[in-house]
């Protein structure tokens, strides 16, 4: 049974799984599907679009779905989809997709903290943690296990690879290849993100090899001759696979 305060709005047509709180002062419209066990906190608003799994925590003043800050939107018919056990803290702002790619999505167990803001079409990962204050611009694409600081600000169709650290402070316009830490100012690879891999598991030899596989790289004035030696030194191994796919497939650019 869901537990819907007095003081709570919620449309007639919203879908509501079960065993969900919803606080005093919530807003839930039209045209949204929610599914067990998740809360809201006081001053939750969950607009049009939003399809929300389960499990998740929503602190006050957190905004879902909300209509997407893109001159080209048009109101049409798009999503913003969450996955499961997310913590979104207060005033968290996700807007729901546009025409470009109709959703927006952020997948599960990930940690955003207070005044966020994903924009438009982004899709964020799973086992993520972002800071207090750092926005990403529409059409922006994180991979799974990365660790984004605070105040951090990322240009529109920026890629950031797995298992990254990203400083706060920090401003970038091109893509973060995975693994690594960047930081700086002007952001530049600043090494391995060799904690966060032990962390998560990586082992001595692999993490030397994630480093050697960048010094090779980085070495080379044309991306492409490195990325071969890359290759030719570790063919059978996942992780570099990953990093020289990640900058072939880059349309704007890594740091470096």
């Amino acid at each position: 049974m869901n537990q819907i305060h007095p003081l709570a709005v919620v449309h007639p047509e919203a879908q509501l799984g079960d065993n969900n709180v919803i606080g005093p002062f919530c807003v839930i419209s039209k045209n949204v599907v929610i599914g067990d066990n998740n809360t809201l906190y006081n001053g939750v608003t969950i607009h049009e679009g939003a399809r929300i799994g389960n499990g998740n925590e929503f602190f006050p003043g957190a905004s879902i779905a909300t209509k997407p800050q893109d001159l080209k939107f048009k109101g049409e018919d798009t999503v913003a989809v969450i996955g499961d056990n997310n913590s979104f803290r207060e005033n968290v702002t996700i807007s729901r997709g546009t025409a470009s790619k109709g959703m927006t999505i952020v997948g599960s167990n990930n940690l955003l903290m207070e005044c966020v803001h994903v924009a438009h079409d982004c899709v964020l990962g799973n086992g993520l943690i972002i800071g207090n204050a750092t926005k990403f611009a529409g059409e922006v694409e994180i991979a799974d296990n990365a660790t984004i600081s605070s105040t951090v600000l990322c240009h529109q169709f920026c890629n950031i690879g797995g298992f990254v650290m990203i400083q706060g402070g920090c401003r970038f316009s091109q893509d973060i290849p995975p693994y690594i830490i960047a930081g700086k100012d002007p952001i530049r690879y600043c090494g391995i993100n060799i904690i966060g891999l032990r962390r998560r598991g990586f082992s001595n030899e692999t993490i030397e090899t994630i480093h050697d596989t960048y010094r090779t790289i980085y070495a080379h004035g044309i991306i492409k001759d490195g990325i071969a030696e890359a290759r030719a030194k570790y063919p059978d191994s996942k992780e570099v696979e990953y990093i020289c796919t990640f900058i072939e497939n880059s349309k704007r650019g890594i740091i470096r």
